[in-house]
């Protein structure tokens, strides 16, 4: 499956809105004291202290872009809708800083030349989106940036999704067909196949590159609902519902759309936010590079206990199933006995077990044999904060026997969670666990993950429950 890059992007636009409201501030003050537009004047003000403004505006108007939506996905979102914005951010932006001026009493500093500002990065930031879109639908033509949908109801309301989806295909969507229960499979709807009936929509999830299922049943068939949705999130996909009363809808609602279709998110993830996700993953990776640098030597000092201890490879990976229900290698220093089978994937590890070397006691008491997954982060498979990951064994165990489990694949796994930092760890209640990993998913803050990161530190040199 060619994997979503809109992340990517978000992080160039913020980097590309940072030089864009610099640059308009520099040319602000070029055509008011150099150019002779509007007379050259004087000023008691030199160029290094207007430019010390951007101190203020900088942060300013990243946190109002963010604020306006201006870095949520921008599949869903019209040009028009970014251009009010940008206007609406100049104005309460240019405001901000008029009576920030105002508090300091900085009474000198040219107010026309704030207005040029205003008009510089209005004017620049619009053309910036144009551009970005135009970028955004030559990837995808080539076949990047795609997400992979399927549609469940091949009536009028799905066939319209379908077109709708058809003719905007700048978003960036495919469909891979629908799922209908009234339709033989491999019938043709308006040229997409019908893949299966409601039986086989577990199979077809398995099976198929999926980012993204769209319900389009009638509200005959709502008693459905249920039973969809309950095979999404045990599946880790996520769901969204279009409504068939939509028509009744005034033209702007309160909603995502898809054109002018409104469809309705069944779970809200805060880390589907591009810029939440962009700034999560910032973070993570300048963490992971202090912490190499700063742990260094505690690394050599395992590696070489670890090596001494007994016969073996200093680091032990073992499968997980992250982000997306991807799989990957997580490291960890080799705690157990290479002839133990540490590889096993069906057996839990327990109190006092005898597979474990005398370092490797000590190192899982401590959590130090879990640093090694700060290369998992740095890799982008992990992050610092997130709930732990699985063996995909236990995963298909735990996918049907505990309901809305998958959830937590919505969002990177980490090295330590909320569940972690509340005793949930090890060989304890799944139910409860996944709890506080759902808890998680559905209110990250970055202000939570802090708050996680300090109690990890306080707590996690001396849970009872790392063995």
């Amino acid at each position: 499956m060619i994997k979503e890059n809109q992340r990517f992007f978000n992080v160039g636009l913020v980097l590309i809105d940072l030089l864009i409201i610099s640059f308009s501030l520099f040319l602000a003050w070029e055509v008011r004291f150099t150019t002779g537009l509007f007379g050259l004047g004087e000023s008691v003000w030199n160029f290094q202290q207007y430019m010390l403004l951007l101190l203020v505006v900088l942060p300013l108007y990243i946190f109002l872009y963010n604020l306006f939506g201006l870095y949520q996905p921008h599949r869903t979102k019209s040009l028009s809708f970014e251009a009010l914005n940008i206007f609406k951010v100049n104005f309460l932006g240019l405001l901000t800083i008029i009576s920030l001026l105002f508090i300091l009493e900085y009474t000198d500093y040219s107010r026309l030349l704030l207005a040029l500002f205003g008009i510089f990065s209005t004017f620049f930031s619009i053309t910036e989106r144009l551009l970005f879109r135009k970028l955004l639908r030559s990837v995808r033509a080539r076949g990047f940036n795609i997400k992979y949908m399927l549609i469940v109801g091949a009536g009028e309301l799905g066939k319209k999704v379908a077109r709708k989806i058809h003719e905007n295909e700048y978003l960036g969507y495919h469909i891979i067909g629908f799922v209908d229960d009234n339709f033989e499979k491999g019938t043709e709807i308006d040229g997409l196949p019908v893949m299966g009936n409601m039986y086989d929509l577990k199979k077809i999830i398995l099976n198929n590159p999926l980012d993204r299922i769209i319900i389009a049943i009638s509200p005959r068939h709502y008693t459905l609902l249920d039973r969809i949705i309950d095979i999404c999130e045990k599946n880790g996909v996520k769901a969204d519902i279009v409504p068939d009363y939509y028509r009744y809808f005034p033209a702007k609602p309160l909603l995502k759309q898809i054109d002018d279709i409104p469809v309705i998110n069944i779970r809200y993830v805060p880390l589907d936010d591009y810029f939440n996700r962009g700034l999560k993953r910032m973070v993570d990776v300048l963490m992971a590079i202090g912490a190499l640098i700063l742990l260094s030597p505690l690394f050599i000092i395992v590696a070489f206990l670890v090596k001494v201890s007994s016969p073996g490879p200093v680091i032990f990976k073992q499968e997980r199933m992250g982000l997306n229900r991807k799989t990957f290698h997580m490291y960890k220093f080799r705690s157990m006995h290479v002839q133990a089978d540490e590889n096993k994937d069906d057996e839990w590890t327990v109190p006092h077990d005898p597979r474990r070397t005398r370092v490797g006691s000590f190192i899982r008491r401590c959590s130090i044999d879990e640093l090694p997954q700060i290369i998992n982060v740095l890799k982008g498979e992990m992050s610092f904060i997130g709930p732990r990951p699985e063996r995909p064994v236990f995963v298909e165990q735990f996918r049907d026997e505990i309901p809305k489990y998958m959830i937590k694949h919505h969002v990177r796994p980490g090295m330590s969670g909320w569940a972690q930092v509340h005793g949930w760890r090890g060989d304890t209640c799944i139910k409860r666990r996944i709890e506080y990993d759902i808890f998680y998913v559905e209110n990250w803050t970055i202000r939570l993950d802090i708050k996680i990161f300090f109690m990890t530190l306080f707590r996690g040199f001396r849970d009872k429950n790392a063995y």
